[in-house]
């Protein structure tokens, strides 16, 4: 797997950046990254619950769904959830969840049972609610794990994409929702990008995930990963740069980024090449 990385960092604690000179070699190698965490995840502990975003992310997951992940994994261990979602119906062009339907779920063995869209005829607050109460629930039956660290749930992976104003998931730069400390899950009806009502896990569900993954492609994000990653931007406040929020409490994230979205980063020489 080496070999198709252009270029790989070791950063701040249990943070690694990889650089791609392609979208198929980032999408094998985030395929096997997923691969790997799923079948320790199912070995340690039964069960693999991954958290995604939309958007292009999905599309980067596409050589799951051949040869040899659709045959290899263990589908039927997997339990699905969203990160974010729009407040839409669930065949509307802007849910996720259709997007990852299309995209993804329907040309793998997953359970439908074991796929949790947000409630479509509930008004956002109460989809909030809802999804926090049925993540509760999975965590007191153990399915989901248990962060020690605050009582969090502790997903196996949390899939992220950053906006090119540095948002994951639906935290925008300096709102509100940044600065929750107690909800699973939350919801926000002023996106600074359409359609305005969303929800959204919470920074301490994001961060007490035993894996986190950022996907970032194109030269209109590099400003957003190098605000994020850098260690010169240190003045900036926190809340202005979201994905900048994004440290593990005990676990890793990784980042994988094309030569565009890295270029910044590179043209600081910020991070020494290890390989």
């Amino acid at each position: 797997m080496e070999g198709e990385i252009m270029s790989s960092y070791e950063t701040k604690k249990n943070c690694e950046i990889r650089v791609f000179e392609s979208s198929d070699e980032m999408a094998t190698d985030l395929a096997e990254f997923i691969s790997q965490v799923s079948e320790i995840s199912v070995k340690e502990r039964g069960y693999f619950v991954i958290a995604l975003s939309g958007g292009p992310l999905i599309r980067h997951m596409r050589k799951l769904c051949e040869a040899p992940y659709n045959k290899t994994l263990d589908w039927s261990k997997w339990y699905i959830f969203w990160a974010e979602e729009r407040a839409v119906a669930k065949d509307h062009a802007e849910s996720n969840y259709k997007l990852t339907r299309e995209e993804f779920l329907s040309k793998v063995p997953t359970f439908n049972g074991h796929v949790y869209p947000i409630n479509e005829n509930a008004t956002v607050e109460e989809a909030a609610t809802d999804y926090e109460f049925i993540i509760r629930q999975l965590v007191k039956a153990r399915t989901v794990g248990v962060s020690v660290s605050n009582d969090c749930p502790k997903f196996d992976l949390v899939l992220l994409n950053i906006g090119p104003d540095g948002h994951v998931a639906s935290l925008f730069p300096n709102h509100p929702a940044l600065e929750l400390k107690d909800d699973w899950v939350t919801y926000i009806t002023d996106s600074p990008e359409p359609p305005p009502e969303r929800i959204t896990f919470t920074l301490p569900v994001i961060n007490s995930a035993s894996n986190i993954a950022i996907v970032a492609t194109g030269e209109d994000k590099a400003k957003a990963v190098s605000f994020a990653i850098s260690d010169c931007n240190e003045g900036l406040g926190a809340t202005s740069v979201p994905a900048r929020m994004v440290q593990p409490t005990d676990g890793k994230l990784v980042w994988f980024l094309d030569e565009a979205a890295a270029s910044s980063l590179e043209a600081g020489n910020a991070y020494e090449h290890q390989y």
